[in-house]
C-alpha cells in the first residue's frame, strides 16, 4: 500500500544560503551583486541535494510544506531596534540579555519600547531556550532574500505540476516583538497574535503522515526549534515517523554544538536520522 510521505522544508531561503557568485542577481539600484544576509556554510549544497531528492522522488511524495522566515526590517532581533547605552549602533550577532538592558548597556532606539522589550527578554530567559540574538536584517518580506532557493523551487514546482497539487507555504516571523525560530510557535507567543501561538492544526496535519521528512536551514536554530515543537506535540506520540535528512541541513557558524546536540536529542526521542540518498530509495519504492 502506498504510504503517506510528507516533506517539510524549513526556511530554504536565499538569505540563508551560501550561494556561489553566478547564482547572485545584480541589484539594479546599486549595480552590485545582491548577497545573502545570513548565509549558512553548506546550505547551497544542502539545497541542491534536496532539490535532487524532490525531482527524482517526486512520485513518492504525498505532500510538501515549506516554511518561510518572514520578517519586517524593524524587529526586536534586528540591529534596527537597538542602540548601545552610548548611542552607537548594535552590530549583528550581538547577544543581549535582560541584565544588560537593565544596566543600560543596550536600549531600544525608541525609549517608549523599553518596558515591552524588557518583558520579552525576561520571558525568553525564563523559558531557557535561547538568548536574544541580534541577527542581520534577513528574510525581509518582499526581498530577494525572502525567496526560496531557485533549485528547490524549480523542483517542487515540477512536483506541483505533475501532481496537480499545491506546496503549502507556512509563514512565520512577521511579529516584530518575538523571535520565531519554530514554524510551529514563536519563542514567546503574543496572546494578541494567533500566528505566534502553537499551531496545533498544522501539527495534526503533519501527524497524518506515515513518514514526515524534515530538511532545511538552519539545523542549529529553525530546523531544531520546529522539529522540537513537532516531536513534543504530535497527537499520535509516534516520533519514529519523523525523519531528519542530515545531509540537507547545516548549522549557523559557531553553533555546531547545538546542531549535534539537536540530532542526538532527536535520535534519543525516537526520530530517524537519515540521508537524501537513503530516502530517495524509499520515495521511489513508494511511487
Amino acid at each position: 500500500m502506498k504510504k503517506n510521505i510528507q516533506l517539510l522544508i524549513i526556511d530554504p531561503q536565499n538569505d540563508f544560503c551560501d550561494l556561489p557568485a553566478d547564482w547572485l542577481p545584480v541589484d539594479p539600484v546599486t549595480g552590485r551583486a545582491t548577497l545573502p544576509a545570513l548565509p549558512v556554510a553548506g546550505a547551497h549544497a544542502d539545497m541542491l541535494r534536496l532539490a535532487k531528492l524532490i525531482r527524482e522522488g517526486a512520485s513518492g511524495i504525498s505532500a510538501i510544506g515549506v516554511t518561510l522566515d518572514s520578517h519586517h526590517r524593524f524587529d526586536i532581533a534586528h540591529p534596527t531596534f537597538w542602540k548601545t547605552g552610548a548611542g552607537d549602533a548594535v552590530g549583528p550577532f550581538t547577544p543581549i540579555n535582560a541584565a544588560q538592558v537593565r544596566k543600560g548597556d543596550y536600549l531600544p532606539k525608541d525609549a517608549a519600547m523599553l518596558p515591552r522589550a524588557l518583558a520579552y527578554i525576561d520571558e525568553l530567559e525564563r523559558r531557557g531556550r535561547y538568548t536574544l540574538m541580534v541577527w542581520p536584517v534577513h528574510c525581509e518580506i518582499g526581498s530577494w532574500g525572502h525567496n526560496v532557493h531557485p533549485a528547490v523551487k524549480a523542483a517542487y514546482n515540477l512536483w506541483e505540476d505533475s501532481r496537480l497539487a499545491m506546496v503549502q507555504k507556512i509563514s512565520k516571523g512577521s511579529n516584530p516583538w518575538t523571535e520565531h525560530y519554530s514554524a510551529m510557535q514563536a519563542e514567546v507567543p503574543d496572546e494578541e497574535d494567533p500566528a505566534t501561538q502553537l499551531n496545533t492544526a498544522l501539527i495534526a496535519s503533519l501527524d497524518k503522515a506515515d513518514l514526515l521528512i524534515i530538511a532545511g536551514e538552519a539545523s542549529s536554530h529553525c530546523v531544531k526549534a520546529t522539529t522540537e515543537h513537532i516531536v513534543e506535540n504530535l497527537p499520535s506520540g509516534n516520533t519514529s515517523k519523523v525523519v531528519l535528512l542530515t545531509d540537507c541541513m547545516s548549522p549557523v557558524g559557531g553553533f555546531e554544538a547545538q546542531h549535534q546536540a539537536f540530532l542526538d536529542d532527536m535520535a534519543r526521542r525516537g526520530a530517524v536520522l537519515s540521508t537524501s540518498a537513503t530516502m530517495l530509495s524509499a520515495l521511489q519504492a513508494n511511487a
